[in-house]
This record gives structure tokens, sequence and C-alpha cells, in this order.
């Protein structure tokens, strides 16, 4: 099965990120990485998995590298059941109720047009010890077992 992997970011800590989680899913599929100011929304194939790494900008808002698809994805508003995603947020719980929100709000995009949203919603949090690309290498382990169950070799 395709591994779509989509990033939004404003310092480039998601393409880290992605990258990492690239690396873990390359071992029992064929990812693929974008910038999601790269992606048309028209591109979002049901018969792929999409990984998506969103980071939370200002007090809550998509990162300006995540403003295209989410433009994109309310204009053309597409059909995506049978759509299964799984998604990594970066975020600091220093702002409170908005850590996190990025992944959220893409999330919730998506679910809304039918996709379903499997695996562990992922949280890193910037004021923790751990880098977000060894947290998103391990929680790549978790999701590769659900991206095609029984598939993997």
């Amino acid at each position: 099965m395709s591994v779509v992997i989509l990033y939004g970011t404003e310092t480039g800590n998601g393409e880290l990120v992605a990258d990492a989680i690239s690396d873990v899913l390359a071992v029992d599929h064929d990812p693929a990485i974008y910038d999601m100011t790269e992606f048309a929304v028209e591109d979002l194939d049901p018969a792929d998995f999409l990984v998506i790494v969103c980071s939370t900008y200002g007090e809550g808002e998509l990162p300006t590298g995540a403003e295209p698809f989410a433009e994109e994805l309310d204009a053309v508003d597409p059909d995506l059941t049978g759509l299964r995603f799984a998604v990594f947020g970066l975020g600091d719980t220093v702002y409170g109720e908005t850590f996190n929100r990025g992944g959220e709000i893409i999330a919730g995009m998506l679910t809304k047009r039918g996709a379903v949203q499997v695996g562990e919603h992922a949280r890193h949090d910037n004021s923790s010890p751990v880098k977000p690309a060894k947290q998103a290498a391990e929680w790549a382990e978790g999701i590769a077992a659900v991206i095609a169950p029984g598939e993997a070799g």
C-alpha cells in the first residue's frame, strides 16, 4: 500500500518529522513525502494511507505551510470516504488550550469529508526534552501496524 506523508510546517520541524516517519515506514511500505503547499487535494486517493504531520502556529492556527491545503480542502470539498489517515502534531504546552491545534484542525477537516482517523493522534510537546523526530519514529512503528493489517512482511 502506498503511503502519502503530508507535512505543514512553519519552521521546518514538520519536514524533519516527516522524514523520520518515512524512514520507519519505508521498511514495509512505499512512502512519498509532500509539503502541503505542493500537494493538490484532488490527488488524495482512498487507496493510499495518508499521514499528516502538522505543526501549530501562533495561538492555535495552522502553520503557513498548511494553509493552502486547508483552503483547497474547503474550496473543493472532496468526498474522502474510504481514506484512512493518521496524525502527528507538533506544538508546545506553553500555549495551553491551543496546544497542538494544527493537527487537530486538519484531522477535523478530513473526517468532516468522510476520511477515518486511525491509530494514536501523536502530540509532540516542544517543551519536553524529547526530540520531535525521535518521538515520530517511535510513533511510526505503531502506525505501521495499522496501515494495512496483515500486509507488512
